[in-house]
């Protein structure tokens, strides 16, 4: 069982959803990372998503697209990233997975990637370009590292096809609550609460479902895990406050803890 798999189940024995908090590596500069995160844990997340930045992220929204340019010009590379994990490790236990498309992970080379990534410490990743179809050489290689390749489900996801990514996503499934990119959004709609029950159908003792995608705040986290979900996926609503402060860590730091707070009590079932 992976460390990510104990995470969940620790939090099922609590009565708790997981919070899995996400933030671009190396935005503003790769300097402010590592306290970035430290927010993050101290404000309660239970996993911690790691950007690596790229010139075409299709799967995000603008406040992510932002974050990925802001940390590309600061200097950013898969290296710095591996280099941050592993600082963060040296003081945090909590899991790191990593978000990256696969056109960086091609040009270090599948064997290089993931020994990099198993010596820094990394505990998943997610590649939300790479199609299940494509990814036999990427899970091999990462099961080889013991490292999680969590796959995405979305709501056009048929079932035949949701059955084959349930036999190679590990750690959790990545349910995409909504059709088009990263964001953030007001509310939890009918039809997501309906594609959650509908998921958890096929995932329900088999694998953690988390959603993601347009969750942004306390009333969305707890709809969702009140629903079935077993983690709850938070990017853009942190990315936003690393934006609005970008000339100020101490704020930054200080916002995202208090954000951070404020979505894990969400998560917790009474």
């Amino acid at each position: 069982m992976s460390v990510i798999e104990d995470v969940f189940n620790h939090l099922k024995v609590e009565n708790e959803g997981a919070l899995i908090a996400y933030i671009m590596a190396g935005d503003p500069h790769p300097k402010y990372t590592s306290k970035i995160v430290e927010a993050l844990v101290e404000g309660g997340a239970d996993i911690i998503e790691l950007g690596i930045p790229f010139s075409d992220p299709i799967a995000d929204g603008p406040t992510i697209q932002a974050a990925s340019a802001r940390s590309l010009k600061s200097g950013t590379t898969p290296q710095t990233v591996f280099s941050l994990v592993s600082k963060i490790k040296a003081k945090y236990s909590i899991p790191i997975v990593l978000l990256t498309y696969y056109n960086p992970v091609f040009k270090m080379g599948l064997k290089n990637f993931f020994a990099d990534a198993k010596d820094s410490g990394v505990d998943g990743t997610i590649v939300p370009d790479l199609p299940i179809e494509e990814a036999g050489d990427y899970i091999t290689i990462a099961r080889d590292h013991e490292i999680n390749t969590i796959f995405l489900a979305s709501p056009s996801t048929p079932r035949d096809r949701l059955l084959k990514i349930l036999n190679y996503t590990s750690g959790f499934l990545y349910l995409v609550s909504v059709f088009g990119v990263t964001g953030v959004r007001e509310e939890i709609s009918d039809s997501t609460v309906e594609l959650l029950r509908s998921f958890l159908h096929y995932t329900k003792g088999r694998i953690p479902l988390a959603v993601g995608f347009g969750i942004s705040n306390p009333a969305q986290i707890e709809t969702i895990i009140r629903n079935g979900a077993e983690g709850a996926i938070v990017g853009s609503s942190l990315v936003n406050i690393v934006q609005k402060n970008l000339d100020n860590i101490d704020k930054i730091v200080e916002e995202l803890k208090d954000r951070t707070c404020r979505l894990k009590a969400a998560t917790r079932i009474s």
